[in-house]
């Protein structure tokens, strides 16, 4: 009946899919949080508090002051079984060769920073040269570096560049100083290391830590130590997450299409074999049962071999995510036995529920149809497939409207994803109804360039609706997808640069280079106005939320005011941030309030003190890149590694080591050029896999297709067509096809970037220009055309080649 050849589609396009969900399982399963390599040696690590917050996964944790880490260490020191208890701090410090910073792409994070020699004793880097650093001035560097002990070597740090001498290298990245330097640098502890004796027990020894620490830390052992891994590695980490499971989602989906088209194609092409075996006394529920039974044994080989594919794939493809930035250097590949289970059963799944609509249809066949001759199709669709279609594109309208009217761009960009799924679904299943409409629009330029051959082309498609339908849904679901993930990316990242730059009131902006930020120095002698942001900590509201982190951010009021132009004083003066106890706050952080709080504003700065602050002035939340401002000497004297990200200025300027100068439009447009890279990454991603299978799905049907014409071609040379004329005809229909999907899914893709923008232009309150991705749409739509006519006018030609076209009618 439905032989392997004639599902070879099917095959390929399961094979295919449950490789890609196998490999993005194993890849996602594989993404655990690890032990940060320098901490890796502790069997047990004592961490400060853990921080909440609802808009950052993320959140850092509350450090303990310089007294009571001391405090802590001491005690825990005199535990039994414990041989030493050694304070981790981190600080920014940047070796200048050169005169300015390496070129840190591809580097990790530890880069650029620094810590205490004791740290060492905690695990990570060893000593492959010299002797530690012992006194101030003293530093042992990466032997990357290409120096050696006895250089002098000029460290970037958060207070500009300082002179050391290498006393030693070490065999990874970052610098270590004298402890009593680290102090200084990093006054704030989040992480007191527990070297054991021989022989001591972790989980002991663990007890006796939570006895001393009680509420204000965290003991950890084993794999929770993973979750000490670095901020940056555990947003790396979740922005794979996302990619990965968007991955295998959209594969998982795509699959269930493609397949669905393949099925319908091949169940359209028996229906007079389908009709024989109702005739033979074959009933529906058996026709039912037959095609689920070739569907199973097309889903478990498919199966079978996307696993193997999959495996084979995965190990390239995670040192590749970890190369573009979707991964962290820390990321391993494991193999546990979850996705194995899930692959295996994804296959069979996909096909059953690909096959379901193809059942239907073919237990509906009437055993007279195998008499009939004509292959005109007796209606395009039935009610059931209409009733879908039509909720299915009531659905997507719905989310469409849901988008136009979101505040939140993330609920925007999910709403407009599920909303074009829904209408890529409808638009298929209801698309044997548009095929006529669309071939009589497309009649004039076809009939006026192609004559005979155009006429030919228009009464095939218009006859067999849902044959046309079919060889173009993979089309539509192709253009649908690229054109919407590429637009909305593409109109969204020029929304964010306008706002940023229409918010901002300079016409240069110095920008660090190579390294994170800038230095005081370079600041000062920039000139201009800067922001030089800190995290503190405040109590939940209510205190069962616990601690809360909130973006402080360092400035000269005046400044500031004259380069903000978003800036909206609610209550009290900017001109009063004056002191080291003076704060303003956003309307959110001061409780959606627009007048001043009379009380103390209590928060807890990255050195672990806490200060109650005197509330000067409250600003509108959209005033501010954060939560609160502070005076910048405030937050350089309670966090001596925090970095300026940004200086404004009128004029511009000669850039220090480790800065550069950019015009503001500049500034504005690669503001978030890091993550605008990986998202454009990951769109390209997207794309490739919708196009991928929109290829397979096209070139399986018009293969099919090809395998039937030797008749219909047999009439048209015995009718006095020419072989050329005859390749001008299938090449013409392929053609045709590929213009009714494009037609279908850039409807769909434009009704889903109209709802997006009037999404952006609530959330902007300002008008949004429509970017409309045009070389994706010529790429997706030429990528498509050349393998359809491949797939339809090869085959044609191999016919005519050997004769069997006109020996076939005897």
């Amino acid at each position: 009946m439905l032989t392997v050849r004639r599902s070879t589609g099917a095959f390929v396009a399961v094979a295919v899919g449950v490789a890609l969900v196998f490999a993005s399982t194993l890849l996602l399963a594989s993404g655990r949080p690890s032990t940060p390599e320098r901490l890796a040696g502790a069997a047990v690590l004592v961490a400060s508090p853990e921080a909440y917050s609802p808009a950052d996964p993320f959140p850092p944790t509350r450090p303990w002051s310089l007294a009571r880490a001391s405090e802590l260490v001491a005690r825990l020191a005199g535990l039994p079984g414990v041989a030493a208890a050694v304070p981790d701090r981190t600080f920014y410090a940047q070796p200048l060769v050169a005169g300015r910073p390496p070129a840190t792409d591809g580097q990790r994070q530890d880069a650029h920073q620094g810590h205490g020699w004791s740290s060492t004793r905690l695990g990570g880097p060893r000593l492959t040269a010299g002797t530690p650093p012992r006194h101030p001035g003293e530093v042992v560097v990466d032997a990357t570096l290409g120096l050696r002990p006895g250089d002098p070597v000029t460290l970037l740090t958060a207070g500009g560049p300082r002179a050391y001498t290498v006393t030693g290298l070490l065999d990874a990245p970052g610098v270590h100083v004298a402890d009593e330097v680290a102090a200084t640098l990093a006054p704030g502890v989040g992480v007191i290391g527990l070297v054991l004796a021989p022989g001591a027990d972790p989980d002991r020894v663990a007890a006796a830590a939570r006895g001393v620490v009680a509420g204000d830390g965290r003991v950890l052992t084993g794999d929770e130590r993973g979750r000490l891994e670095p901020r940056a590695d555990a947003r790396t980490r979740w922005i794979g997450l996302q990619v990965l499971t968007a991955t295998a989602a959209l594969a998982g989906f795509v699959t269930v299409f493609v397949v669905a088209a393949a099925f319908a194609y091949a169940v359209a092409q028996r229906r007079r074999e389908l009709a024989l075996l109702r005739a033979v006394g074959a009933t529906p529920r058996q026709v039912r049962r037959m095609l689920y039974r070739h569907a199973l044994v097309v889903g478990a080989g498919g199966a079978v071999v996307g696993l193997l594919v999959g495996a084979a794939l995965a190990p390239a493809v995670g040192r590749l995510l970890v190369d573009v930035g979707f991964e962290p250097a820390t990321f391993r590949l494991r193999y546990p036995l979850w996705p194995v289970a899930v692959s295996l059963v994804a296959g069979p799944v996909i096909a059953l529920l690909a096959v379901w609509a193809a059942s239907r249809r073919a237990a509906r066949v009437r055993p007279l149809a195998a008499l009939r001759e004509s292959a005109v199709e007796q209606r395009p669709i039935g009610r059931l497939r209409a009733a879908a279609g039509g909720l299915l594109v009531a659905a997507g309208a719905a989310l469409g409207l849901a988008t136009a009217t979101s505040a939140d761009a993330q609920e925007g960009a999910s709403s407009a994803l599920l909303a074009v799924m829904a209408l890529v679904t409808g638009a298929a299943a209801l698309a044997p109804v548009f095929v006529g409409p669309l071939v009589r629009l497309l009649h004039p330029p076809v009939r006026r360039r192609g004559g005979a051959i155009g006429l030919l082309v228009r009464a095939g498609a218009s006859t067999a609706t849902r044959r046309t339908a079919s060889t173009a849904a993979p089309v539509l679901l192709t253009v649908a997808f690229a054109v919407l993930v590429s637009g909305m990316v593409q109109t969204s990242t020029a929304v964010y640069a306008a706002g940023r730059l229409s918010a901002v009131n300079a016409g240069w902006v110095l920008l660090p280079d190579r390294a994170p930020g800038l230095a005081d120095p370079a600041v000062a002698a920039a000139g201009g106005a800067s922001v030089l942001p800190t995290t503190v900590f405040v109590a939940g509201d209510p205190p069962a939320d616990g601690i809360r982190p909130l973006t402080a951010l360092g400035v000269e009021p005046a400044a500031f005011a004259t380069a903000n132009r978003a800036l909206t004083v609610l209550a009290g003066s900017l001109s009063d941030l004056r002191g080291d106890d003076a704060v303003v706050l956003s309307a959110s952080a001061a409780g959606a309030t627009a007048a001043l709080p009379t009380g103390p504003y209590p928060v807890v700065f990255a050195d672990g003190e806490r200060v109650p602050l005197r509330v000067v002035a409250v600003v509108t939340d959209d005033s501010l890149p954060g939560d609160l401002l502070l005076p910048r000497a405030a937050v350089r004297a309670h966090d001596p590694s925090a970095l300026t990200s940004a200086v404004y200025l009128a004029a511009p300027v000669d850039p220090p080591a480790g800065a550069r100068v950019v015009d503001v439009a500049t500034w504005a447009a690669e503001a978030d050029q890091a993550e605008d890279r990986l998202v454009w990454l990951a769109t390209l991603l997207l794309i490739a896999v919708t196009a991928g299978y929109g290829g397979i799905a096209v070139v399986n049907t018009l293969l099919a297709a090809a395998a039937g014409r030797a008749a219909d071609l047999r009439l048209i040379r015995l009718a006095g067509a020419t072989r050329r004329q005859v390749l001008r005809l299938v090449a013409a229909e392929s053609a045709l096809v590929v213009a009714l999907g494009a037609l279908l899914g850039g409807a769909v893709a434009f009704a889903g970037l109209v709802s997006i923008r009037a999404g952006l232009a609530e959330q902007a309150g300002a008008p949004v220009d429509l970017v409309v991705p045009w070389p994706v749409v010529g790429g997706v739509v030429g990528l498509c055309l050349l393998l359809a006519l491949a797939a339809s006018v090869v085959p044609a030609w191999r016919l005519l080649r050997r004769g069997s076209v006109v020996r076939a009618g005897g």
